[in-house]
């Protein structure tokens, strides 16, 4: 019995062995299977996941190309610096870290602000700037405090700097954050520190001057601080843009406005480029990287404070005045109204219709033919010359001069000035009379020009060629095509006429700019002045003929001047306007910036007579 009993035990605890050795066969074989579905089927999976768990990909923004002058100088930089970042993705209490990063570094109370608003609003994904130039010392502290600071990053950034200020603040622009709907749109604007354009420059050239975004690889411990960095793809920096500007010229155009609202420009008739183009009073653009405090904001849009942010050179619309006269004359010529033999005779005033209308010289000029109405600027021969010329004609001399119509300059905001037409007239329901055309004749009434457009009419004038303003020369190492001026297809003998005219205004004794002339080495110039009214003269204004000095500042005429240089082989072409100026002060203005021009050119080339 206890035989049997015992086999019956033994084959009982056999078959309980061959199970439990057959389940742990069968589990080790499990077990070994996923082992190498894991360790060699998978492995690329799950060493992709473990590495992301360790390590932080994130953009870097890039450093924003530099704009110079034409001779390299600095006009828009890049001033390094380091910040303070933190990501909030890498930390467990987002408002946790940021309450500690402010007690280890000193911030402003927007800072503080905005910090705040960041640490309980949503997660970001992206860095998020905490403070930006970091001294020494703060870095220190921070890297100490760094294993209990998840998502902390120190690194590089960058600051717009403007080497000149405010004598280069309208063509060049100025940064800005960018919008909330670009940031959401493209993640790389929404970095800590990107900037774009927000005039000028920076603004018409900001896809070149951007540059393409990098990829840090941070690796991260446990609780979200970065150990160190893995892998750094750089950023790629933006195209340098050089542009035709003179940083040398700039400051003598600006230095010669000293803050008096107006505007100079000045520009290469063989090329079109752009020497110098100031406008004031102006701005100190890099207020503009932050944000304008609301002080600097209120003193710039104060009435006493003239506008600082217009830039009058592109966008200032001015009635032109007298220096309107040398394309109502070439108008005139071209169609024939006159010949350069017409005369009629100043008496100082004359009627058209119901009204008197007088010259600025109440005595009278006498005879007058179109060489002696431009030097000694007779209104009387211009009333006389429009009226027989029509509105139409003198505005497609205009356009034909550059003076309206939008030319392809790379600049935001450039203006269009206007000369009206017969049908501009009617459309508006405007009665046209003879008088509405002798006003437009002396450059007044509704007609409105750029300085821009005024210089590129006296470049025209002086070289017979369709000359275009260029502004920007270089993107990158690349030269920029820039279409070659061709001729104006207008007489020669016409284009004399009005040229000896221009001549005489600057270089005979009767010349209205005579009290300003050039006289540098022989070289000469040519031009045409004019003052326009800004407030409408009454007929008892006219009639007792007042004198402009004695009316408020803001209500005296404004003051302009056009010209080329030299007299004979015209490389230079300048228009000046100086609000409620004096005569001669824009003529000194273009004077100086010609002879400093012509100085350069000269230190260059040996001989400022050199053909263009």
């Amino acid at each position: 019995m206890n035989a049997q009993r015992d086999k019956k035990q033994r084959a009982v605890f056999t078959r309980r062995a061959m199970i439990i050795g057959g389940s742990q066969v069968a589990l080790f074989s499990a077990l070994t299977a996923r082992l190498y579905e894991m360790e060699i089927v998978d492995h690329s999976r799950y060493s992709r996941l473990a590495r992301k768990n360790a390590v932080s990909e994130r953009l870097i923004a890039p450093e924003r190309g530099l704009i110079t002058d034409r001779n390299g100088i600095i006009l828009a930089g890049n001033r390094q610096q380091w910040q303070a970042l933190f990501l909030m993705t890498a930390a467990s209490d987002p408002a946790a870290t940021i309450a500690r990063l402010e007690r280890i570094v000193s911030l402003s109370p927007a800072d503080r602000a905005r910090l705040a608003k960041l640490a309980t609003g949503p997660i970001h994904f992206l860095p998020i700037l905490v403070k930006k130039d970091l001294g020494w010392d703060e870095m220190a502290r921070l890297e100490v405090h760094r294993p209990s600071l998840p998502g902390l990053i120190i690194d590089r950034g960058f600051r717009r700097f403007y080497p000149l200020g405010p004598l280069t603040a309208h063509p060049v622009g100025y940064v800005v954050r960018p919008d909330s709907a670009d940031a959401g749109r493209e993640p790389v604007l929404a970095l800590p520190g990107v900037r774009v354009g927000g005039s000028g420059i920076e603004k018409s050239a900001n896809a070149a001057l951007f540059g393409s975004p990098g990829i840090v690889e941070d690796e991260v411990d446990a609780g979200g601080a970065v150990v160190r960095v893995i892998t750094r793809r750089p950023a790629r920096e933006g195209h340098a843009v050089g542009l035709t500007l003179d940083a040398g010229l700039q400051r003598t155009a600006a230095g010669a406005l000293n803050g008096r609202p107006g505007a100079a420009v000045l520009i290469d008739t063989s090329t079109g480029d752009l020497l110098a183009m100031a406008s004031a009073p102006s701005f100190d653009p890099t207020w503009f990287d932050d944000g304008v405090p609301d002080h600097v904001w209120r003193r710039w849009t104060s009435k006493a404070a003239h506008h600082p942010l217009t830039d009058r050179a592109t966008g200032g619309l001015y009635a032109p005045g007298s220096s309107f006269k040398p394309t109502v004359a070439l108008a005139a010529l071209e169609a024939g109204a006159i010949t350069g033999d017409t005369r009629f005779f100043c008496s100082g005033h004359m009627k058209i219709g119901n009204r008197i209308f007088y010259c600025w010289l109440r005595s009278g000029h006498g005879s007058m033919d179109v060489a002696s109405a431009l030097q000694q600027s007779c209104d009387i021969f211009f009333y006389h010359v429009a009226m027989r010329t029509g509105i139409d004609r003198m505005a497609a001399m205009a356009r034909h001069l550059g003076l309206t119509g939008r030319e392809a300059l790379a600049l935001p905001n450039v203006a269009e000035g206007f000369i009206p037409t017969r049908r501009w007239a009617k459309q508006r329901q405007i009665d046209w009379t003879k008088g509405d055309t002798a006003v437009q004749g002396i450059g007044q009434g509704y007609t409105v020009l750029t300085p821009l457009a005024l210089a590129v009419m006296a470049a025209r004038i002086g070289t017979g060629r369709a000359v275009r303003p260029r502004i920007i020369r270089t993107v990158g190492a690349v030269e920029q095509t820039h279409p070659a001026a061709t001729t104006l297809s207008l007489s020669d003998r016409h284009l004399a006429l009005v040229r000896q005219g221009m001549a005489e205004v600057v270089n005979t004794p009767l010349g209205t700019a005579w009290g300003a002339r050039l006289a540098l080495r022989g070289a000469r110039m040519a031009g045409k002045t004019g003052t326009a009214q800004v407030i409408g003269e009454s007929a008892e204004m006219e009639a007792e003929n007042y004198n402009d000095a004695e009316l408020p500042w803001q209500d005296r005429p404004n003051a302009l001047f056009v010209g080329y240089a030299p007299l004979d082989r015209p490389r230079f072409a300048a228009a000046v306007v100086i609000e409620h100026g004096t005569l001669l002060g824009p003529v000194k203005i273009a004077r100086d910036l010609f002879a400093a021009a012509l100085s350069r050119r000269r230190l260059a080339y040996g001989d400022e007579s050199r053909p263009a």
